[in-house]
């Protein structure tokens, strides 16, 4: 029969959050087995978390409350605690010192992934449109050849490290305002190897890893923007006690361009036409992402109107198809007049009379009904 939870943490069923706390604080600081001399201090310690995960849990306690074990066991199973957070705790206790020695030891001897490497690349706005093979040249380490990473000289052996007896690390009593702690961290001599190299390899002095500059060529694919990302996997830096390399991200940076803007996949042109062509309509020919366009204006196209070009825009990323280029007319008010242009307006200007009025909806209004601002 499992023990009370209550009688397992010492308190009464009155007990508040804060009596929980104190007593887990307390029992934890006798029975954690990484800092307990007791013989029974792990089959302790799961009891003791155990009691408190269910009864730091409101819920969790009220159903104890009522039904006992039961009413937290379910069809039969554990009670689940592995939701419930002691880092708080364990942080008071530990002072987040390096963990609690078994895992921290192995987390150290066995093979972790190495970090992960970035490079910026710089692309013209045409470039990032249709994509390119990019040369890029990154610097990184890579695994000594000649000590095959041991950072020993070849025919040589490292030796256990004195000062940690070869368990890569060191256990030191620290005074807390609970009382004395065991802080284990690892062995600043060795950096938590285990062992001493006494004849460092001459190609990387020991490091077990040299520096390189290596080339690559990419594929930077059509449609990217500022701001995208491509992993390269296994391109970064090396593992640790033969984990995987780390992976290498390309951070895309695409550059101003002297006319286009992109929104999304559409690509903006701003468009400057005379008096005449808005009034007349015209004819003319615009640049795009794939060359030169024909475009006709519609006579008596007003300043702010936007006018499509289907499919000459961005290519969607990870699908077919591609957005449009938006032209946005501005019609251009001559500042000076000949002569004849003169009488050729005021003689417009009679016509048209001199009358005004006010307009309903401005430029503004027309270009967040058009673009979707």
């Amino acid at each position: 029969m499992p023990r009370d939870y209550y009688e397992t943490l010492g308190v009464p069923r009155t007990a508040t959050a804060d009596d929980l706390k104190s007593a887990f604080r307390r029992l934890a600081r006798q029975y954690h087995p990484d800092v307990s001399q007791e013989p029974n201090a792990e089959e302790r310690f799961k009891e003791i978390n155990e009691a408190y995960a269910v009864l730091s849990d409101p819920d969790k306690r009220s159903a104890y409350d009522r039904f006992g074990h039961a009413g937290v066991q379910g069809m039969g199973g554990a009670p689940d605690f592995s939701t419930v957070d002691f880092s708080d705790i364990f942080e008071e206790l530990f002072g987040g010192l390096g963990g609690f020695g078994r895992s921290s030891r192995r987390s150290r001897s066995g093979p972790r992934r190495g970090p992960d490497l970035q490079y910026r690349v710089d692309l013209t706005f045409e470039e990032a449109v249709f994509g390119v093979e990019k040369e890029i040249e990154i610097s990184r380490d890579e695994v000594c050849e000649t000590c095959q990473g041991r950072g020993a000289q070849p025919g040589t052996t490292p030796v256990r490290c004195s000062a940690c007896n070869g368990s890569g690390e060191v256990r030191q009593v620290r005074q807390t305002l609970l009382g004395s702690m065991v802080q284990v961290s690892t062995c600043p001599t060795c950096g938590g190897k285990g062992e001493m190299i006494t004849s460092p390899c001459t190609t990387c002095s020991g490091r077990g890893q040299v520096r390189r500059n290596r080339k690559k060529t990419v594929s930077v694919p059509a449609g990217v923007d500022t701001g995208n990302q491509i992993r390269l996997a296994g391109e970064g830096q090396p593992g640790v006690n033969g984990g995987p390399n780390g992976n290498l991200y390309l951070v895309i940076q695409v550059k101003p361009h002297q006319y286009f803007r992109r929104r999304d996949n559409d690509v903006l042109l701003d468009l400057n036409i005379n008096v005449a062509q808005a009034v007349l309509g015209a004819d003319v020919e615009v640049p795009t992402v794939d060359g030169p366009a024909r475009l006709k204006i519609p006579s008596g196209i007003q300043p702010g109107k936007v006018l499509r070009l289907r499919s000459k825009g961005v290519p969607h990323l990870r699908s077919s198809g591609r957005g449009d280029q938006l032209v946005v007319v501005n019609v251009l008010i001559p500042q000076t007049l000949n002569s004849e242009q003169r009488d050729l307006f005021e003689k417009l200007a009679q016509s048209l009379g001199s009358e005004v009025r006010p307009a309903e909806r401005g430029i503004l209004d027309w270009l967040k009904e058009t673009l979707g601002g």
